[in-house]
């Protein structure tokens, strides 16, 4: 690989926490210098001009079609996206058909997304078979097998004994247990946060408390078993009571939280705009606000996309009835940048909840501007306005909130083990 000499950058070190101006030289996929460095003979040199230069984000959490649902979005279109939104390493969700629940399909799909993606693609495994919360996985097996951490994702396990279980052997493993935090009979059939505005408009409605419910049940079991676990999304102040509790007690827990759940609250819906139909639903301002809050604070690790391609079929319903989710491999950045231009935290805050902290918590290589790290880098204008048209994104479903939205940040390139997969040649 050529050596790549950045010019005049902006370094934004999540790892130091801070943002300087200098130099980086990326040497065959490496970071080879930091700070001043000198141009070998043969390197390409890129001229930042006061751009950002920071870790390749780390996406947790990213829904991809295959198998089973190619048409919403496949290896291919996923990793172009990912490329474009500054997206380096794509943690993908096991919610597939069939799941990925064996090691037959987790090496299918990683051979898969290996020869189509141009951004790796890492793949969590089920917990339970056929993600039906009633057996177990072979979760050694699977471990082996390349998975980084297993979850059910949306599916509930009601089952606690069942629970119970395989959060003792993911203990034993030491394997990563990723919960979804909430109360399914609370919760069944709602498509919004309970409160006036899902009165007055008249759609079905979940407590806040549920999120709290469902997370004291979790953590209850990580005390008993002392496996590690990771909440993909904490919404609610009521939840943040119960992961502090936990934390306090020594537990190995994290947690996360999507960018739509940052930057949009309950009113956003408006006149039943089904795009922003999620799971869980949004919440209200002073829960938006707590959660900013939170993660600004290292209370919430992670920050993630929660990328849910929905086709067009599926979301043009009655909103109770459409698809939740929303796509975010390429708009996640943008729309994190906008907790920076609200002063609620830094760029190196932020590159800390979507880079760093992925890499830790999954152990990792990324997340760093250290000599040594990975290449992984992405290269962007933090003040460049555009309005968003959800038909220029290069993922298959075109389900997103922020269609219209005036954004802020544009990535110029994105560079994966030191190799440009983003951006001007």
């Amino acid at each position: 690989m050529a050596q790549i000499l950045f010019r005049n950058a902006r370094l934004i070190d999540p790892e130091a926490g801070t943002e300087t101006a200098g130099d980086l030289l990326a040497d065959r996929g490496r970071i080879r210098a930091v700070g001043q460095a000198e141009a070998p003979t043969d390197a390409q040199v890129i001229d930042c001009a006061g751009r950002c230069l920071a870790p390749g984000i780390i996406d947790w959490g990213v829904k991809i079609g295959e198998p089973g649902e190619r048409h919403r979005e496949s290896f291919r279109s996923a990793g172009l996206a990912a490329a474009a939104g500054g997206v380096t390493q794509i943690i993908a969700r096991p919610d597939t058909h069939p799941a990925i629940d064996t090691p037959e399909v987790l090496e299918f799909v990683t051979r898969r997304a290996a020869e189509a993606s141009p951004v790796p693609i890492r793949h969590m495994a089920a917990l339970t078979k056929g993600r039906e919360g009633r057996e177990m996985t072979e979760l050694g097996f699977l471990l082996d097998a390349g998975a980084v951490a297993f979850t059910d994702a949306d599916h509930v396990v009601t089952e606690t004994k069942v629970l119970a279980r395989a959060l003792s052997y993911a203990r034993g493993l030491g394997a990563l247990v990723v919960g979804h935090p909430q109360d399914p009979g609370l919760s069944r059939g709602a498509s919004v946060t309970s409160g006036k505005f899902a009165s007055l408009r008249g759609l079905p409605h979940v407590s806040p408390m549920a999120e709290r419910i469902g997370l004291e049940r979790d953590l209850a079991l990580i005390e008993m078993t002392g496996a590690r676990y990771h909440a993909d999304q904490i919404t609610t102040a009521g939840a943040l009571t119960v992961l502090a509790r936990a934390r306090a007690e020594g537990l190995d827990v994290t947690a996360g939280v999507s960018v739509h759940h940052v930057t949009l609250n309950e009113f956003d819906v408006g006149d039943y705009r089904t795009f922003f139909r999620l799971t869980p639903p949004l919440r209200s301002e002073d829960d938006r606000m707590a959660v900013v809050a939170a993660l600004a604070a290292g209370e919430i690790d992670i920050l993630c996309s929660m990328h849910t391609p929905a086709d067009e079929e599926s979301k043009r319903l009655p909103f109770a009835e459409a698809a939740p989710g929303a796509v975010g491999l390429e708009t996640l950045l943008p729309a994190a940048l906008r907790l920076y231009h609200a002063g609620a935290m830094d760029l190196a805050a932020l590159w800390r909840a979507m880079s760093l902290n992925p890499a830790r918590r999954l152990g990792l290589p990324g997340g760093r501007l250290a000599v040594g790290a990975p290449a992984d880098l992405v290269l962007f204008d933090p003040d460049a306005p555009f309005v968003l048209d959800r038909f220029t994104l290069r993922s298959k479903s075109k389900n997103t909130p922020f269609d219209g939205a005036r954004l802020q940040g544009k990535v110029r390139g994105t560079f994966v083990n030191g190799a440009r997969v983003f951006g001007d040649s």
